[in-house]
């Protein structure tokens, strides 16, 4: 046992610090998860899912050259799985069926049902920030937006 460590997952109050970010309404007198504080860890649907765990197997398509996947706020879920892809296939009408074999069939193979990515972005260049890493939390924003613009 750790009393220190497991001190220090509590906060003043004796509240245990679950990493979930949530959102109270008064109306409802209800919470609802938001999502987790740590880009590479998304709830959705209540289970936990491992955004590199996802990447892991979106790498292992023959297609798929470089991947991110991160969490979309969703009303029913919380988040839903999201992956912005950069692969060898083109054209105007990419999506995850003109995969060879299909990206989402071939997800089903290596992953829950739930940890599958639910929305698809497809790019020339994933977007990183000065230091060449991933900002998974500015993806969020940018392809929340475009998604409620369409």
């Amino acid at each position: 046992m750790k009393p220190e460590a497991t001190a220090k997952e509590f906060d003043a109050d004796g509240w245990f610090k679950t990493g979930d970010i949530v959102q109270y309404s008064n109306e409802m007198k209800s919470f609802r998860i938001r999502g987790r504080a740590s880009a590479d860890i998304l709830k959705t649907a209540g289970y936990k899912v491992s955004a590199l765990d996802v990447e892991r197997v979106l790498l292992a398509h023959p297609q798929v050259h470089e991947c991110a996947v991160f969490g979309l706020p969703d009303e029913t879920w919380g988040q839903i799985v999201a992956a912005v892809i950069r692969s060898d296939v083109n054209g105007d009408k990419v999506g995850p069926e003109t995969f060879s074999p299909p990206l989402v069939e071939f997800s089903k193979e290596h992953l829950a049902s739930y940890r599958v990515p639910r929305k698809y972005f497809f790019v020339d260049e994933i977007p990183k920030n000065a230091m060449g890493k991933v900002n998974k939390k500015a993806l969020a924003t940018i392809y929340s937006a475009e998604t409620t613009s369409n």
